[in-house]
């Protein structure tokens, strides 16, 4: 009896030394907690843009070029001016051209004259073939006399409508109101039909901005060209000194096709230019209101971490254990960012030390949270 008493008893002291044994190995192998600072989400009043490189193009925009040869004999503007449509812009040597203008007058005017002679001719036969004074075959020849006289004038008149355009060509003027630019050619310069290039006039006011947009952001500038409430201030222009063009832009066109090698499409805002601001090819960037308006949660950019393609934070929860969020973000504004979706707002978050955490580590903070 005493010996089984004795065996149960060193059997529980094994037992109790295995158990230490393995207590001790099991705190020896829990991680300690990691240093960590922290900050709170905090909701915050904001006014969300996206913003895409845009060029500035004018509406309309032509290259002046000559559809006759000669010699320029004179330039009517300075290079730069501002002109009004029917402007005389250049004038090529017009001398052969008036005079073949007039030789196709005369051409017109005896072809006329011919015509009216032989019409007489032909009714004289007409009354003289009702009394058969004359054989059919006359009054016949007659007729083709007319049909051969009025074709004539017809030739006549196509070649003064020819010589007419180009006396006309002779001198260029403005399609439309706009600006000139530096002239290409000077007095005296030999010119051809299409070549070389005069000058190029480009039209003021309205301008448009163009830029491009992903595929993926179609559907929402489709419901902003439908919109009929659109906020005032939906595009602006920003310079490349960081100014604020002071009017707004109003959204007109979306492309008809998006680019099989691109997957992108291009997009047109018109701009007011009063003052001539907006210069045509000027790069410029475009601001465009997004859905980050007002009260929006904000937090660190810093807190997040990106893993395939997705965003997380790590939330601070009970006995100071981390949990791995995942959130959707919005508009960076400098060093924070607008949180779209995964956070309420007030969670205290971890903004540094991020690397050496995992899901469910223990975490120390040392001090109070950012803010």
């Amino acid at each position: 009896m005493r010996s089984s008493i004795t065996i149960i008893f060193y059997a529980a002291l094994l037992f109790v030394a295995t158990s230490c044994g393995q207590n001790q190995q099991a705190a020896q192998q829990a991680p300690p907690p990691v240093l960590v600072s922290v900050t709170k989400a905090v909701k915050k009043s904001v006014t969300g843009t996206d913003v895409y490189p845009s060029t500035v193009v004018p509406l309309n925009e032509v290259e002046i070029r000559p559809q006759i040869s000669g010699y320029i004999t004179n330039i009517y503007v300075k290079d730069g001016q501002q002109v009004k449509r029917g402007q005389k812009l250049y004038e090529i040597d017009r001398s052969k051209y008036a005079a073949s203008l007039q030789q196709t007058k005369a051409l017109v005017q005896s072809a006329e004259a011919n015509l009216a002679r032989i019409e007489k001719d032909y009714e004289r036969y007409k009354r003289l073939d009702e009394e058969d004074a004359i054989a059919k075959q006359t009054l016949d020849a007659a007729h083709t006399e007319v049909l051969n006289a009025q074709a004539q004038l017809t030739s006549a008149k196509a070649q003064m409508e020819s010589a007419s355009t180009d006396y006309s060509y002779s001198v260029l003027t403005a399609p439309f109101d706009g600006t000139v630019g530096i002239s290409q050619v000077r007095l005296g310069a030999q010119v051809s039909p299409g070549q070389p290039l005069l000058n190029t006039l480009s039209s003021n006011d309205p301008m448009a901005v163009n830029f491009v947009i992903n595929e993926k952001e179609i559907p929402r500038f489709n419901k902003l060209l439908r919109a009929e409430n659109n906020p005032d201030s939906l595009f602006r222009i920003k310079f490349s000194d960081g100014s604020i063009y002071p009017i707004n832009g109003t959204f007109t066109t979306i492309d008809r096709a998006v680019g099989r090698q691109s997957g992108t499409i291009n997009l047109r805002v018109n701009f007011p230019n009063p003052d001539a601001e907006l210069i045509p090819g000027m790069t410029v960037n475009l601001m465009v209101l997004n859905q980050d308006i007002g009260e929006q949660v904000v937090i660190p950019y810093k807190s997040v971490s990106e893993q395939m393609g997705e965003y997380f934070v790590y939330i601070v929860g009970a006995e100071e254990t981390v949990t791995q969020k995942v959130v959707e973000l919005g508009t960076v504004f400098g060093d924070q960012v607008v949180v779209r979706s995964g956070l309420q707002g007030g969670e205290t978050l971890v903004i540094e030390g991020i690397q050496k955490l995992r899901e469910g580590a223990k975490i120390t903070t040392g001090g109070a949270p950012q803010q």
